[in-house]
């Protein structure tokens, strides 16, 4: 199963990115589905916040469940080390410490943003972060 779709560059797409994602994991256990509406919501706010254009998500199920967020922003993006007392920096360290996979796409005209997890039952125990990206470009 493959589904997408695009969303714009305002603060409430980030909730609709989030549904769009919860309503196409119904058959998935409780902790998948959170997990993966977590992490889109990061991307999404880094596509809203940092890009600053509108964005697409595509979200493919097979042996996996893999969600893409496409932006078409300059730039890439970037871990960063926020202290307790700031608010916000975490969208890349929770995405990589939640997926099983995670990566960037380069593209000519922006890039994409990628995390995979596995499909039916998660040990809500185990953390992901197997398969990082190696080296995620600079914003």
């Amino acid at each position: 199963m493959r589904a997408e779709r695009a969303f714009p560059c305002t603060p409430g797409a980030v909730t609709a990115a989030r549904r769009f994602v919860r309503e196409l994991l119904p058959d998935q256990p409780r902790e998948t589905a959170e997990l993966a509406e977590l992490m889109v919501s990061e991307l999404a706010t880094n596509c809203v916040q940092h890009a600053r254009t509108p964005f697409k998500i595509t979200v493919s199920i097979g042996s996996e469940i893999r969600v893409e967020v496409r932006d078409s922003g300059a730039g890439g993006p970037h871990r960063m080390s926020p202290t307790p007392q700031e608010l916000s920096g975490r969208g890349l360290l929770i995405v990589e410490s939640m997926a099983d996979q995670w990566g960037v796409i380069k593209q000519p005209a922006g890039k994409t943003v990628w995390f995979a997890l596995p499909v039916g039952r998660r040990d809500p125990t185990t953390r992901g972060g197997k398969g990082r990206s190696p080296d995620p470009a600079p914003r």
